[in-house]
Parts: C-alpha cells; structure tokens; sequence
C-alpha cells in the first residue's frame, strides 16, 4: 500500500474518457484513506492504481479513487497486495461504481 499527500480536486478537474469500448471506474472510499493508492486489475492484466483524494462536488465533498480511462472487462479492486475487495464490471461508454468495504467487515469476496 502506497500512500501520498493530495489535496482535493475541484468540480470539473478530473476528464473521463469513455466511449467506444472504454468506460471509466470511480471507487467510493471514506475520508480514512486520503492518500492512499487503491490498485485494481483485469483478468492476468497488470495492475493500475489512483489514490484516494477528497472529490469537491456540487453538494459537498465524498473520498475516492478514479479510474479514467479502462478498457471493458470485469476488475479486481484489491484490499492489498494479495486479498480482493471485490470486482466490479467497466462498460464502453460507462461509468462504474465501487463502495469499498469498512474495515470493520473485512474485505468482501
């Protein structure tokens, strides 16, 4: 686990390039992991990681983690260097969601 000193990203800040067979991913975190690098992974594909950084919205502020530009295909967001959080499918053209699991339930299968 990597972690880094981001400060917020403004509205309007952050460009997802979806169309075609790209889609994007955004990974809903608390305010707990500011910082930190969450990694995610298709099929035996390398793994990618963004980090966590306060996201000022319309209607306030939320923590996550954004995946701009991902080729279609179901993802493995990893609770650390070997334990999965959970998959989540990215569609051409869309976006996907992801709520990472409390640390008080573990990491979810």
């Amino acid at each position: 686990m990597h972690e880094h000193a981001y400060g917020p990203s403004e509205t309007g800040s952050v460009v997802l390039d979806v169309g075609g067979d790209t889609g994007a991913l955004i990974v809903y975190t608390g305010r707990d992991l500011h910082g930190r690098e969450i990694e995610i992974s298709r099929g035996d594909d390398r793994r990618v990681h963004s980090a966590v950084r306060e996201r000022r919205v319309r209607d306030g502020s939320i923590h996550g983690a954004v995946y701009p530009d991902l080729p279609e295909g179901t993802y493995t967001i990893w609770w650390d260097q070997s334990t999965p959080a959970g998959t989540v499918s990215v569609h051409g053209g869309g976006i996907a969601e992801f709520v990472w699991p409390s640390s008080s339930s573990g990491a979810a299968g």
